[in-house]
């Protein structure tokens, strides 16, 4: 690779540093590791192609255009977080990922077909994700964060939100959910 491949990688991953949080390599291979994927049936979970998913990963390409994918990264990354908790089972993560390969994205607050089987409303984990999924479909999470520290001084309480929703973790963005319920 020469000086100037080189260069353009690094910025790549720099853009997907600010816009996803990391670089793509390091989320994806994650993703493998947690999940137990390879990186075709990564691919094929997120609606990729293998080529393209590989481009992502080695920083040959930046930004993941399809805002569908972009949900099924968050949905494989919270599902790896509740495998690693022990909250999910191996067997229901698989159950799980084949549910997220069949997501369209669209909306992100789409109704109907994203809401639990087992009752109408949306559950508080549901109405969080697409609180996340919305902000973070508007601006990435480094861009986010510095609209925070920008209102921190006068605004807390919505700068807290910004970096709990826009920047945290699902878990975190629940806990903050259910502590201002009134």
């Amino acid at each position: 690779m020469d000086a100037a491949q080189q260069e353009a990688t690094a910025r790549a991953r720099e853009l997907q540093r600010s816009w996803y949080g990391e670089p793509l390599g390091a989320l994806f291979r994650r993703l493998i590791d947690d999940l137990g994927l390879n990186q075709a049936r990564l691919a094929a979970v997120l609606g990729l192609s293998a080529p393209m998913l590989s481009q992502l990963m080695s920083g040959q390409r930046a930004k993941i255009g399809n805002p569908a994918v972009v949900q099924r990264v968050q949905a494989l990354q919270e599902l790896a977080s509740q495998v690693a908790d022990g909250s999910v089972s191996a067997a229901e993560a698989a159950n799980r990922m084949d549910e997220i390969k069949k997501t369209s994205g669209g909306s992100v607050l789409s109704t109907g077909s994203q809401h639990t089987p087992s009752s109408g409303a949306p559950t508080v984990r549901r109405v969080v994700r697409e609180i996340q999924s919305l902000l973070r479909s508007v601006a990435a999470a480094g861009d986010i964060i510095e609209a925070a520290d920008t209102l921190a001084a006068a605004q807390p309480e919505l700068a807290e939100f910004l970096r709990v929703y826009g920047a945290g973790r699902t878990a975190e963005a629940i806990a903050h959910y259910e502590a201002h319920q009134g």
